[in-house]
């Protein structure tokens, strides 16, 4: 997210100690430069192809080509040893198998699951609060199709079909798609933040393991 006065002015209400810069995957990355030029001491974590990725683009400001201190790929995916500190507090799950890359961290002391691109909630009715009815609307069809496949209400069935016959096939590795899954419901958590949608509170592992249902039970 852009680093605005208003994200600024909280960070300094949390102490202004930022520790670690993580880009979720290949796809959410653009405001890392502006973060590190703020908080030069910050570790820059990403998915593995992202500093490539970054380096080939030469004509936006706004996205650097700093150095990552740690990448994730096939060979430490599960890995939180960023810093003894880290891994007190997070678990990591970086799904290979997914076209984006991504990197799903638990973060341990309250429960909570953060994620990229893995899981939609659409509508992102929390996000838009703040935008005038005015300007919400547009998009038609598409866009009503589009929320419908990213929908976790109901038995979302146009969700867990776009997993299974899109993106997980998509990366040609289900069987990893589905390993990791699994190893991010056996979590102990019960709170979602996902990048796209509405923070699910309380009930997260339970919607996830609803949208996940065949990649962590198999298909019937």
């Amino acid at each position: 997210m852009a680093l605005t006065d208003e994200v600024k002015a909280k960070i300094t209400e949390l102490g202004g100690n930022v520790g670690y810069l993580i880009a979720g995957d290949l796809e959410h990355h653009i405001f890392l430069s502006q973060w590190k030029k703020e908080y030069p001491a910050a570790k820059l974590v990403g998915p593995k192809g992202l500093p490539e990725r970054r380096k080939a683009i030469t004509n936006d400001p706004m996205i650097g080509h700093e150095e990552f201190d740690f990448l994730y790929d096939e060979k430490n995916a599960h890995s939180a040893a960023i810093s003894d500190e880290f891994a007190a507090d997070f678990e990591v799950e970086m799904v290979d198998a997914h076209p984006n890359k991504e990197i799903v961290l638990f973060y341990k002391p309250e429960k909570v699951l953060i994620e990229a691109d893995l899981m939609f909630n659409l509508p992102p009715t929390e996000q838009y609060s703040k935008v005038p009815e005015s300007e919400k609307k547009g998009g038609g069809l598409l866009k009503k199709i589009f929320y419908s496949l990213n929908s976790t209400a109901g038995p979302a069935k146009g969700h867990k079909r776009l997993l299974w016959y899109a993106i997980s096939n998509g990366g040609k590795n289900r069987a990893g798609f589905n390993e990791s899954a699994k190893r991010i419901y056996g979590w102990d958590w019960n709170t979602l933040i996902p990048c796209h949608g509405d923070t699910i509170e309380g009930k997260g592992k339970e919607v996830f393991g609803k949208v996940f249902d065949w990649h962590i039970n198999g298909k019937k």
